[in-house]
């Protein structure tokens, strides 16, 4: 903006050029919520008189540190956020940026280096991480004799390669001559505590190289000028539940929901794209046959977290009961005392397919064990919330939001099994039930800005619902861009999801072409990849002519059979060898026009 600019709206008649850059600077990466809040926060101070004194940092000659980031879902990103404003709080001066945004030339101009990162699929680096990842492991990676660093890996010990990209860069940094400033942690889903901890250590190691002194103004509470309210993991919004409504058909060997969820009043905001998490509580029925189990008394008070619960609301409310994982399998075991369960610890593979499954219930059965309740208690994990693909956007719904849940229901080991989260959303929350909820945003996941851009959507099942949402904001916004939707689930008379908007958005001219393969209809199962082949040469002229294809949906199988299939496509439609189509690939990816959404 110039300082013409400036005069025009009056700003310069309390600030200079260089303070206005310098807020430019500052506010440059704020939401919209944040920046509401900074307003009400110097608005704050000048009704005190307070003066906000510039940051002088002082660091010593040559040091820094930057904070790298790379996540799929949000949590790393998040991590790393509250990370960096330790640091600020701290007058650490210190960079926080996405990898996908690092240049890595300048890596071997660093000195202190922080990587957060996750993992996802079998062991991939997040999208965000895959270009800095491979360069690292590529022949150009630089000879880092002079950098510092240290690793922190999110992931879920449930998977194989449990947090395998974190593992990666910390082997890939130190076999480049960098010296680690603390050990790699590797933390599981409930990560919070650890992960802190983590953080405090690292500052602990470079609090006395890098300084920074600053006045800094007393903190005012967030929402205090304002009112407003920033809703996180950590503090969700306590919405209700507006309806919750099967989709599929009566004869369907799939119970999907269509759920909506009133933010009334919130000033939650959220883009096409983005997910929501989602906080549940287990099932009562489910917690009463755990104990009657252990014969453990529901009403006894057990220790979690520096807190004292009765052992029945923590196991309803806080920990996790309905997935299994070897943390769990191992400590349980213990108590156990069983030969088959022990040897079971020793073959990884073996227990991975023992643990998928089977729900933490199903372990105490099989294997009975005389355990305390605090003991007990300790073996398992906190609960976590799930995160769901907004199937809206507030263009259309405004203070709704929409999910397309699959009610996870399977009969296993003689006993009926439900997923904790879907059977809360679909079954166990009532109409007007309470549900806490907070808005994770995927900026790896965005319409392209120009609307006359084209789009492809590969979505079957539940991967249908963040397309659901690019439709309806691509209504409201009257974008020109042609539209092509690729679906599939089992039957078409039983599992067209949304059947009847998806026809409206192609009789309104929205949605341009939708290309379906239900599985089921035929002898020979007919998958999404399969279309994509058969429609080879239409699909690569849409990315000759600029397309930008997303896909959303199972990470194990149809992630990767989608990505065969466009290499398979670039190199039968495009000339290309094997080589240069997965190069294709990956410069669309680089260009953010090849997304993921999997889970």
């Amino acid at each position: 903006m110039t300082s013409s600019t400036n005069q025009t709206m009056g700003i310069t008649a309390g600030l200079n050029e260089s303070q206005w850059t310098q807020i430019n600077q500052a506010t440059s990466g704020l939401n919209s919520q944040q920046l509401t809040w900074l307003s009400g926060y110097f608005a704050g101070l000048a009704q005190s008189g307070q003066t906000v004194a510039a940051p002088q940092a002082t660091v010593t000659a040559g040091q820094s540190l930057t904070i790298l980031y790379g996540s799929q879902t949000g949590n790393a990103k998040s991590v790393a956020e509250e990370y960096k404003a330790k640091l600020d709080g701290l007058n650490i001066p210190a960079k926080l940026v996405n990898m996908a945004d690092y240049k890595a030339k300048q890596l071997k101009s660093e000195t202190h280096l922080v990587i957060v990162v996750s993992t996802h699929g079998e062991g991939e680096a997040p999208d965000d991480a895959v270009e800095f990842h491979s360069f690292l492991g590529g022949k150009k990676a630089p000879k880092l004799p002079d950098l510092k660093f240290a690793v922190l890996g999110l992931g879920d010990s449930s998977y194989e390669f449990f947090c395998q990209t974190a593992k990666d860069f910390d082997l890939r940094l130190a076999n480049a001559g960098a010296t680690r400033l603390l050990d790699r942690v590797d933390c599981d889903v409930d990560y919070d505590a650890i992960a802190t901890t983590w953080f405090d250590n690292v500052t602990a190691e470079v609090k006395d190289i890098l300084t920074a002194e600053a006045t800094q103004p007393a903190p005012i509470a967030i929402g205090s000028s304002t009112g407003g309210n920033i809703y996180t993991k950590k503090a969700p919004y306590s919405a209700y539940l507006l309806e919750s409504q099967k989709i599929t058909g009566r004869d369907s060997v799939k119970d999907i929901r269509h759920i909506e969820i009133s933010l009334e009043d919130s000033g939650i905001e959220y883009r096409p794209g983005d997910a929501l998490g989602v906080w549940f509580t287990n099932d009562l029925q489910l917690v009463d046959q755990l104990l009657t189990l252990l014969a453990v008394d529901g009403d006894s008070s057990v220790e979690f977290s520096g807190e004292d619960y009765t052992v029945k609301e923590l196991l309803i409310e806080k920990l996790e009961l309905t997935q299994s994982y070897p943390t769990f399998a191992k400590a349980y075991a213990e108590f156990a005392n069983n030969a088959e369960l022990t040897a079971l610890l020793e073959d990884k593979a073996a227990l991975r397919e023992f643990l998928a499954e089977r729900q933490i219930i199903d372990i105490v059965r099989q294997y009975p064990a005389k355990v305390t309740a605090q003991q007990f208690i300790d073996t398992l994990r906190g609960l976590t919330p799930r995160l769901y693909s907004i199937a809206s956007s507030q263009a259309e719904v405004e203070d709704e939001v929409h999910l397309t849940v699959a009610l996870v229901d399977f009969e296993a080991h003689g006993e009926s099994h439900q997923g904790g989260a879907s059977s809360f959303l679909s079954t166990r929350l009532n109409e007007g039930g309470e549900v806490k909820v907070f808005v994770e945003s995927n900026d790896n996941f965005r319409l392209p800005e120009d609307g006359n851009t084209p789009v492809i959507m590969i979505g079957p099942g539940t991967g249908i619902a963040p397309f659901r949402a690019f439709m309806q904001q691509r209504e409201a916004d009257e974008a020109e861009g042609k539209n092509w939707l690729f679906f599939g689930n089992p039957n078409y008379t039983q599992d067209f999801l949304y059947q009847t908007e998806w026809q409206r958005f192609v009789k309104d001219g929205v949605v341009d072409k939708v290309t379906l393969a239900f599985s089921r209809d035929q002898e020979q199962k007919i998958y999404v990849q399969h279309r994509m082949l058969e429609q080879g040469a239409e699909l690569y002229q849409w990315l000759e002519d600029g397309a930008h294809l997303y896909v959303c949906g199972d990470a194990n199988h149809m992630a990767k059979d989608v990505q065969d299939a466009l290499v398979k496509i670039a190199i039968e439609h495009g000339g290309k060898t094997e080589e240069q189509a997965e190069q294709y690939i990956n410069d669309l990816r680089r260009a953010k026009r090849y997304q993921k959404d999997v889970y």
